[in-house]
């Protein structure tokens, strides 16, 4: 589901610029906010704990940049229509991480934040994405793997359609419409779920870049339109468009705030040096040491100094020592 209601302040501090390539396997990490490539997982315990809060009574979702959505704590409420067996079950991140490694598509330059909610939104209770930005819904009852590898790449095409292919860009949109037969009188924001473009695009990206498990079922949404596989050029284009977009990476320092005075820095290339980062007095409180990936390099911050006691909230900066991708700005808010 595309999520048109993100806030812009929300995908801009939801927005982490960590650049990557498909992760194997053997490099995934069960930690409760595990990163697969530049994808960020939050668990369900985490998002309950970290990003919810009771208001009135209600549960309330409130991320970074301030979008907030009710959320449904019990199958019993009205919006629930199937109670199924009694219970939220909530995706599993192994299966999130699982599902990314899978995919097999130039993914340099995508980066996002996955959610997995531990109860639906009561303002819509599927699961959606904007960009950066991706929120797993719980079923009623236990989700099978293929549900939520299907559903995941599914939300990741969203993700990756904004990234690379803007509303903006009206001569991609034109030859992509065009390759899948579109008409755009037909098929346009406002249509029933299947036709919208955006949806027809995120089933694309599942059937055409997905691992087994997310393809298993062999269909698309929109049942009246031709499989992905069996549209000449389709695979390519995407393809195409996604190196085209690679191409103009930004290079520079991305901080990314975690919570709890944790961040994590990256920026693109695999030239590593120890990064530094100061108080707003230019007092160096912390020296990181960098990991290399395969297209960019991290450095992940616990928000301690040196002496491992924790920097206070405020505005910090982080230089790298080799000067490469200049200097950020971050705010640490414990």
């Amino acid at each position: 589901m595309d999520l048109r209601t993100y806030t812009r302040t929300g995908l801009a501090a939801l927005a982490l610029a960590l650049v990557f390539a498909p992760a194997k396997a053997s490099e995934l990490r069960s930690t409760s906010r595990a990163r697969v490539a530049g994808v960020v997982v939050h668990d369900a315990a985490e998002t309950l704990r970290d990003f919810c809060r009771t208001e009135n009574g209600q549960l309330v979702l409130v991320l970074p940049g301030g979008s907030r959505w009710e959320l449904v704590t019990s199958t019993t409420d009205a919006a629930i229509s199937n109670p199924g067996d009694g219970a939220f079950h909530p995706y599993e991140t192994a299966e999130v991480e699982a599902a990314l490694a899978a995919v097999n598509f130039p993914l340099r330059g995508i980066s996002a934040e996955v959610f997995i909610l531990p109860y639906p939104r009561r303002a819509s209770l599927e699961s959606a994405a904007g960009p950066g930005l991706i929120l797993l819904s719980p079923g009623v009852r236990k989700l099978s793997r293929e549900h939520q590898h299907s559903e995941f790449v599914h939300e990741l095409g969203h993700v990756i359609q904004y990234a690379i292919m803007p509303d903006t860009d009206a001569q991609a949109w034109d030859t992509y419409m065009g390759l899948r037969g579109l008409d755009a009188s037909a098929h346009q924001a406002g249509s029933p779920h299947a036709d919208r473009p955006h949806e027809i695009w995120a089933e694309d990206f599942r059937a055409l870049f997905g691992g087994a498990a997310a393809t298993q079922n062999g269909t698309i949404e929109n049942a009246d339109l031709a499989y992905p596989t069996q549209v000449a050029g389709l695979d390519q284009f995407m393809q195409t468009v996604a190196a085209n977009a690679a191409a103009h990476i930004n290079t520079s320092l991305v901080a990314a705030p975690l919570g709890h005075g944790a961040v994590t820095f990256s920026r693109i290339g695999q030239r590593a040096a120890v990064l530094d980062v100061f108080d707003a007095q230019g007092r160096r409180v912390a020296s990181v040491e960098p990991t290399v990936g395969e297209n960019a390099i991290i450095w992940n911050w616990n928000g301690t100094t040196a002496a491992g006691t924790p920097v206070a909230s405020g505005v910090l900066f982080a230089r790298a020592r080799d000067a490469q991708g200049g200097a950020t700005r971050v705010t640490v808010v414990r």
